[in-house]
């Protein structure tokens, strides 16, 4: 019966979400450390994550999916900076390019400890691939909605506390403006290249930049309510082409506030078929 089929989905989902947050726990103070830097960002990254499982329930149940696939969304919420407290611990960094892919190195985690087990391969699935692309500068061809609606609620959800977590942290002006080339990308409306960092003014056209890459209104919603974007808005130096780029910010969130937001599936039990990972 398909009511059966629901009950039983839900209770293996909220079995592993449960068992996950019990070991995650465990794992991330596995982590604490004397050394007053690495404990500062473990307990940092410890926040980030209960809040990130909170904020992508929230998106999800605004989104109307069902009570299973909201628990599939805590469980992506949940997992999806796993690798980040290895990689800080070892590398003394959270930026990827300098040290290790910790989507990557979450996987592997994922995998080796069996995180996923009691999921079907469909379901586990769509967990890798969400936590997989949550970090890229785009999300990859996705084999169906299903993939791709999960990956957009996690990306939606880090971002949204991404800017919560770096409000303290608005850098200084360094009297170097901002680099040609990121001002260009600003004044397109182009997500710039993170690597290419030249200046403390380029750090906040990056996050500026992020707005453009958040797929649901309901996130950018939050963000326009909590004021991060005008914040930072209010740090530019100023400047003609400067100004054009946050006219057409302003242009973008206003527009983007007006939709209606749409998952584009009904179910992840679409995604049935698709095969094991």
């Amino acid at each position: 019966m398909p009511d059966e089929g629901k009950n039983i989905r839900l209770a293996a989902r909220k079995s592993v979400l449960s068992r996950c947050v019990a070991w995650m726990r465990d794992y991330m103070k596995s982590y604490y450390n004397e050394d007053a830097e690495i404990q500062k960002a473990m307990l940092l990254k410890e926040a980030h994550t209960t809040r990130v499982q909170n904020i992508i329930r929230e998106l999800a149940i605004h989104l109307q999916l069902s009570e299973e696939d909201v628990a599939l969304a805590e469980l992506m919420g949940l997992l999806h900076d796993v690798g980040r407290f290895r990689q800080f611990t070892v590398y003394r960094t959270f930026k990827d390019h300098l040290s290790e892919d910790h989507a990557t190195a979450g996987l592997k985690l994922m995998e080796e400890h069996r995180l996923l087990k009691g999921l079907l391969p469909w379901e586990a699935s769509l967990v890798c691939f969400a936590i997989e692309w949550h970090n890229k500068k785009a999300i990859a061809p996705a084999p169906d909605a299903c993939h791709l609606g999960f990956a957009k609620m996690l990306r939606d959800a880090d971002k949204l506390d991404i800017y919560h977590v770096l409000e303290p942290f608005l850098p200084s002006a360094d009297g170097s403006g901002v680099s040609p080339n990121f001002i260009e990308k600003f004044v397109e409306g182009v997500q710039c290249d993170y690597t290419m960092v030249g200046t403390e003014d380029d750090k906040k056209l990056v996050r500026l930049m992020w707005a453009y890459d958040i797929y649901f209104a309901w996130t950018l919603r939050r963000i326009v309510e909590h004021g991060y974007l005008e914040k930072l808005i209010r740090c530019l130096p100023k400047g003609e082409k400067v100004e054009l780029g946050v006219a057409r910010l302003r242009g973008y969130v206003e527009n983007k506030l007006k939709e209606q937001d749409d998952i584009g599936f009904g179910s992840s039990h679409e995604c049935e078929n698709m095969g094991e990972m």
